[in-house]
């Protein structure tokens, strides 16, 4: 997990917040979170990416690790 706070918010980021959330198996990702600019708050679960609609900080990461659960 990396989060990082930008200088200043712009509209794709209007949380001033750029992050990377990740989960790898077997060199695989199974489990990602990232606002790739361009693409704005998403998700990619084993290959389909989806639109994700960021809250928080706290709940981003709740919802990351009930995601990687899921998986489990």
């Amino acid at each position: 997990m990396v989060i990082w706070q930008l200088p200043s918010t712009d509209a794709e980021r209007p949380h001033g917040l750029k992050y990377r959330l990740v989960y790898i198996v077997a060199g695989k990702r199974r489990v990602g979170y990232d606002n790739e600019k361009g693409k704005g708050d998403h998700k990619h679960i084993d290959g389909s990416e989806i639109k994700y609609s960021f809250v928080s900080i706290d709940q981003l990461i709740a919802d990351f690790l009930n995601d990687v659960r899921s998986l489990s």
